[in-house]
């Protein structure tokens, strides 16, 4: 994206404006300011990760298709090209698992009640 805003890690570090709540997610720059009261796991972990590169901790906690897709909206720039990891995005289960619901239509429930089913059904059969 040639015409995107290009940001040093010490710009997004500095940034201390009240509007702006910046961080750094796989060499791309987000400010999240306006989404810190909708995010889904409290504005608090959004905070701690201000001016600092959190592409390891969002990848850990995974993320599904539909946040991926709502991040778009939060992004401001890209790092420069000097000072970019390059590094591609790991798959966390969130991400993982939502792809898979999407696919089969089954949930993580549905798997948990046939294995308690199936568990129920040996105990029944050696105890008796």
């Amino acid at each position: 994206m040639a015409n995107e805003r290009q940001f040093t890690r010490s710009e997004v570090a500095k940034n201390t404006d009240k509007d702006t709540m910046m961080f750094i997610i796989h060499d791309k720059v987000y400010n999240v300011h306006s989404f810190l009261n909708e995010h889904p796991g409290g504005e608090e972990v959004l905070l701690d990760h201000r001016g600092i590169d959190a592409s390891e901790d969002f990848d850990d906690v995974g993320h599904s298709n539909d946040a991926m897709e709502l991040m778009k909206k939060y992004r401001v720039g890209v790092l420069v090209e000097s000072e970019r990891t390059n590094q591609m995005p790991k798959k966390g289960w969130v991400a993982k698992y939502s792809k898979e619901q999407k696919n089969n239509g089954r949930g993580l429930s549905f798997y948990l009640l046939v294995a308690g089913i199936a568990l129920g059904a040996v105990i029944v059969f050696y105890a008796f």
